[in-house]
């Protein structure tokens, strides 16, 4: 599953009513009526037991108010809350998204990423994945207006997620990136020609990019990562390649959820850094290495800087309605003062 949003605290409401504006805000003049209301209430009740002459209090002194007395001004406070919740219903609250036509920086995408069990790694913390799987949330953050997709790939190679512009969509299946149970090998050619495949299906933007990141060598598959390149140069599809690992000694591989131990890698032969390197230099990319998260996140802020185009980008604009809570919390309120007027409240007339 994607990234689920828990905000259900008051911060979360405050966030939706400053996205709301009003199509017809002065209808909002109306809430006056609401205190005029209320002083009217005291005031009539105020004459009502002024009219009561008694030659001393003193003997009512001490009494228990019963719950009903108490409970006398509920209906006029429900009325009350019913007359401003129906002023802001009728002043049509409501959120909405602009048109315009935004001249900005985008191209085609596709992140292809490793998720070997090689990747379980702890050089990184926590792991290899669990940092290629933040740092790639970043880049995506970082820019809205690209049409980007995610190939993962390990003994075989698959399509996570169509080239799209849903990137909540993204994200959500970036997190999902490990959770295949796929044989446990590394098919980096098999991973970048389907990359390269998700490109050509797409028409919109002459700019293609293919993010590579993996920790390993190749191991299985039909194609050669130089296979791959060969066809990104013919294409004019770029291909940035990023080898993750430190670079020298042992480094443990731990399940990330039991955290058993499931072997150690020896950095000095585990990563193939001449090909990744051949691949970028054929395509016009860059290679880099990174051996820490930091490093991983300032690779992709380079490439970030190195990949931007001008393009036109349509924003539409949608209006949605947002006066229904209103109007059904000013009809609840109606009809509980009905309710108590009725029944427990009555007062005989």
């Amino acid at each position: 599953t994607g990234p689920r949003s828990g905000r259900t605290d008051f911060g979360s409401m405050i966030e939706y009513f400053r996205n709301i504006e009003f199509a017809t805000p002065w209808v909002l003049s109306f809430l006056l009526l609401v205190p005029l209301m209320a002083v009217w209430y005291r005031m009539r009740y105020a004459r009502r037991f002024s009219a009561i002459k008694l030659s001393s209090t003193e003997a009512l002194n001490g009494l228990p108010i019963s719950w009903r007395v108490r409970m006398m001004p509920l209906p006029f406070i429900l009325r009350l809350l019913a007359v401003a919740t129906i002023v802001i219903a009728l002043a049509r609250p409501q959120t909405y998204f602009s048109e315009e036509e935004v001249s900005t920086e985008g191209i085609d995408l596709v992140l292809a990423m490793d998720v070997s069990k090689s990747m379980w790694a702890v050089d990184f913390r926590p792991n290899r994945i669990e940092a290629a799987k933040e740092t790639a949330i970043e880049f995506v953050n970082g820019r809205p207006y690209d049409r980007m997709g995610l190939v993962v790939f390990a003994g075989e190679a698959f399509t996570q997620c169509p080239i799209t512009l849903d990137h909540n969509l993204l994200k959500g299946l970036i997190l999902e990136a490990d959770r295949w149970r796929i044989e446990d090998r590394t098919a980096i050619g098999d991973g970048l020609l389907l990359s390269l495949n998700r490109l050509m299906d797409s028409t919109s933007l002459d700019s293609k990019v293919v993010i590579l990141l993996t920790d390993g060598v190749q191991t299985a598959g039909e194609f050669s990562p130089l296979d791959a390149a060969r066809a990104a140069k013919e294409m004019g599809i770029r291909i940035y390649t990023i080898g993750i690992g430190s670079r020298s000694g042992t480094v443990r591989v731990l399940h990330p959820k039991t955290r058993a131990f499931l072997g150690e890698l020896d950095q000095q032969n585990s990563l193939d850094e001449e090909t990744l390197s051949k691949v970028a230099e054929q395509t016009g990319g860059k290679y880099f290495r990174a051996t820490d998260k930091s490093k991983l996140r300032e690779i992709y802020e380079e490439i970030d800087q190195l990949e931007k185009e001008k393009v036109e980008v349509s924003v539409m604009q949608r209006f949605q309605d947002k006066f229904y809570p209103f109007a059904w919390f000013a009809l609840a309120c109606i009809l509980f003062e009905i309710l108590l007027s009725q029944t427990i409240l009555r007062t005989a007339t």
